[in-house]
C-alpha cells in the first residue's frame, strides 16, 4: 500500500468499517485482501487501527476490564484469610465470608457486593494470579515399616462403600527439617472420608503411647462415632497398643492398612499433609518438647474450626478414561460441616451442637489468633533448627570448634 493510499483511503476505510455490521465488515475485509494481497488478519488489524498509518500497535484488545481494584481488594483479603484457595473454592465461600469481611473492614456498597458475588471462578484465578507465590519446599518421609502386626492387620482391598461419616484415614508428618536423626515433633492427621472433617494432633517422637493418646483425644472431639480406621504401614500405627485400643471395646472398629509403597491408597489424608500441616508449620525442624502443647492448642482452637467450618473442598465423583485421557468430575465445593449436616446418620442433637459451635467463630478472628499463636511456635523453632543436614555432622563440627578454641 502506497503512502498516498494510506493517508487518503485508510482513514475512510476505518470509518466505514466502524459503522458497518457483521456482514458489511466481512465484505470490506474481502475487498482489502483481494485488492492488496494482504492476509485476512493483517487486513483486520489495519481496519481496527492497530497497524499501519495512525495505528496503535500496543492498544489493548477486547472489552474494557469489568472488575476494578475495589473487587480485587476484597478478593485478596478473603483469599489470604481463607488460606489461599483456588478460584472454585473461593467462589463457593464468598457468600458466607462476606458478612464477616464487612464486620472487619466496613460495609460494602450494593454494586461492589454484586460484583464480588457474581465473579466467576476462572476470573478469580486471573485477578489473583499476581498475588500467588511459587511452590514451597519438600518434606522427608519418616515412615518406617512396622512388621510386628503386618500380617494380622488386613489390607484394604476395596475403597469402602462410604455413605456415612466415621471412616477415618490417618497419617503422620515429620517436622524434622532436613534430617530425620534425633528427636523432634510429629503431626498426626485424621481425615473422615465421607465429609472431609480433619483433625490434627502433635506428638513427640511418634511413640505408640503418644499416638494412642492423640487418637483418643481426637475421637472424643469428633461429632460422629469412629466406624473404621485405615493407616499406612508405619510402625507408629501397626502396634499392639493401637490395635488393642480399637478392638478391645464393645463395638470393634474395623482396622485396616494400605498396601506398601502405594500412598494413593490413603489419598484422602495424604492430600491434607500440605493443606493442614505444611501450610501451617512449614518444613522447618521443631525439636522442643514444650512446643507440643502449643501446637495442639493451635490445632484445636484455630486450625480445625477454620478448615472444618469455613473452608470448602470438592470431592471426586467420577473418573473415566478415553484412550490416554483421564476425565475427572468433582462435586460442588462444600465445607465438612455442610456435608455432615446433610447426612442422615447424625442425630438432631449432634447437628444442633455443630451449628451452635460454628456460630461461636469468625474466620477473620480465627486467622488473627492463628497468626499470634504461630509467632510463639515458629520463632523458637527457627532458632533451634539445624542448618546442617545431619545431626552427626553438626556434632562433629561443634566438637572441632571447641578443640580449636582450647588449643588457641
Amino acid at each position: 500500500m502506497s503512502q498516498r493510499v494510506q493517508e487518503e483511503l485508510l482513514p475512510r476505510w476505518r470509518q466505514r468499517y466502524a459503522n458497518r455490521g457483521r456482514k458489511g465488515k466481512s465484505r470490506l475485509i474481502n475487498e482489502l485482501v483481494e485488492d492488496f494481497g494482504y492476509s485476512r488478519k493483517h487486513a483486520i488489524k489495519l481496519l481496527n487501527g492497530r497497524a499501519g498509518l495512525g495505528g496503535q500497535a500496543g492498544a489493548p484488545r477486547g472489552r474494557p476490564p469489568r472488575y476494578g481494584p475495589e473487587v480485587v481488594k476484597v478478593l485478596s483479603a478473603v483469599w489470604k484469610a481463607a488460606e489461599q484457595p483456588c478460584g472454585k473454592r473461593l467462589a463457593a465461600l464468598l457468600s458466607e465470608w462476606l458478612p464477616f469481611y464487612e464486620q472487619e473492614h466496613g460495609k460494602l456498597t450494593q454494586k461492589l457486593r454484586k460484583d464480588v458475588l457474581g465473579i466467576s471462578p476462572a476470573q478469580i484465578d486471573r485477578l489473583l494470579k499476581p498475588y500467588r507465590g511459587g511452590p514451597g519446599g519438600r518434606g522427608r518421609c519418616g515412615t518406617k515399616p512396622g512388621t510386628l502386626l503386618k500380617n494380622k492387620i488386613p489390607i484394604r482391598t476395596d475403597n469402602w462403600d462410604i455413605d456415612r461419616p466415621g471412616y477415618l484415614e490417618a497419617d503422620t508428618v515429620a517436622h524434622c527439617g532436613t534430617s530425620l536423626e534425633g528427636d523432634f515433633i510429629w503431626s498426626v492427621t485424621y481425615t473422615d472420608i465421607y465429609s472431609g472433617w480433619t483433625a490434627n494432633r502433635a506428638v513427640f517422637n511418634k511413640g505408640a503411647t503418644g499416638i494412642v493418646a492423640a487418637t483418643e483425644d481426637v475421637e472424643e472431639a469428633l461429632p460422629f462415632k469412629v466406624l473404621g480406621f485405615d493407616c499406612d504401614n508405619g510402625s507408629e500405627f501397626l502396634n499392639h497398643h493401637l490395635v488393642s485400643y480399637f478392638t478391645e471395646r464393645p463395638k470393634q472398629v474395623k482396622f485396616t492398612r494400605s498396601r506398601p509403597y502405594h500412598k494413593n491408597d490413603n489419598g484422602h489424608v495424604e492430600q491434607k499433609n500440605w493443606t493442614h500441616v505444611r501450610q501451617l508449620l512449614g518444613y522447618q525442624r521443631l525439636e522442643d518438647p514444650g512446643l507440643v502443647e502449643r501446637i495442639n492448642e493451635v490445632y484445636r482452637e484455630c486450625w480445625e474450626p477454620l478448615h472444618n467450618f469455613f473452608l470448602p473442598s470438592s470431592k471426586l465423583v467420577e473418573k473415566s478414561r478415553t484412550g490416554a485421557k483421564i476425565k475427572r468430575q468433582h462435586d460442588a465445593p462444600q465445607t465438612p460441616i455442610a456435608r455432615l449436616l446433610t447426612s442422615q446418620e447424625l442425630t438432631r442433637e449432634a447437628k444442633a451442637k455443630l451449628r451452635k459451635e460454628k456460630k461461636k467463630h469468625n474466620p477473620f478472628k480465627l486467622q488473627q489468633k492463628l497468626e499470634e499463636c504461630l509467632r510463639a511456635i515458629l520463632l523458637p523453632g527457627l532458632r533451634s533448627s539445624r542448618p546442617t543436614g545431619s545431626l552427626r555432622s553438626a556434632q562433629a563440627k561443634s566438637k572441632k570448634n571447641q578443640t580449636e578454641t582450647t588449643v588457641s
